[in-house]
């Protein structure tokens, strides 16, 4: 399995702090949260990665060979960053992901080590994480049917229908990225929708009968950090055992 980090944003809801800095790039505690999610893959036996950069990708290019020389990893570059959503730069890797075992995730992630050990152990092929607390309108939200699969993965559904919110990291097996990848093929060539988030083609995959089942993680921290408040709050928050 190989993980595929996305790290492409501009993150500017983050402005004044990601001016001169990537979003991921920018350190809680002792680390810088790119770095977090690393050691947490290494740790969870994860040694082949996957990198779509995009905003200062020289800077995380950077980053990676003076902090990780001889890492396996694989750089790929979205020039239009700025007028384009995560899908796109999930899109640009299909040459290392289509048929691919993956762990797929953000860069900007906050979150406790061992949810990447939960997920990579857990028995099944395709599973996303989840966190359980009171849900609003900006949360990616979590529909399962009765089997306990994903049929709905949006901000737009009800939150009263909702389980949870998705964390951010889904493990997809090679079955799912080979449908993944041609799902994609449409969306970017076809239909040109570009400026999504490609939770959008996991909805459509669901209808098909490709589906994640679900992982929670609630027990575990994790902080989301889309404002500066969100930094700041994560900054007080962060357990002492993961500084």
């Amino acid at each position: 399995m190989k993980a595929l980090i996305l790290a492409a944003g501009m993150a500017s809801r983050l402005r004044p702090l990601t001016n001169e800095t990537p979003k991921c790039l920018l350190k809680i505690g002792q680390r810088c949260l790119l770095q977090r999610s690393i050691d947490a893959l290494l740790a969870g036996g994860i040694n082949e990665f996957v990198i779509v950069t995009g905003f200062m990708y020289e800077k995380i290019e950077s980053f990676i060979s003076t902090t990780y020389p001889g890492l396996n990893v694989t750089f790929i570059h979205n020039e239009i960053f700025d007028s384009t959503n995560n899908i796109y730069s999930l899109w640009l890797a299909r040459p290392e992901a289509e048929g691919k075992s993956v762990l797929l995730l953000d860069s900007d992630l906050l979150y406790d080590p061992e949810i990447i050990k939960r997920i990579v152990a857990d028995k099944a092929d395709n599973a996303l994480t989840l966190i359980k607390h009171p849900l609003g309108e900006e949360e990616i939200k979590v529909i399962i049917d009765n089997r306990g699969d994903i049929v709905e993965l949006n901000k737009t559904c009800n939150p009263a229908d909702a389980i949870g919110e998705s964390l951010g990291i889904e493990k997809m097996g090679s079955t799912y990225t080979t449908a993944l990848y041609e799902e994609l093929d449409k969306m970017m060539n076809v239909e040109h929708l570009e400026n999504v988030f490609y939770e959008v083609a996991f909805e459509r995959l669901a209808k098909r009968g490709h589906r994640f089942g679900v992982i929670d993680v609630t027990d575990l921290f994790s902080c989301e950090l889309d404002t500066v408040e969100d930094f700041n709050n994560a900054l007080e928050k962060l357990p002492e055992h993961l500084q």
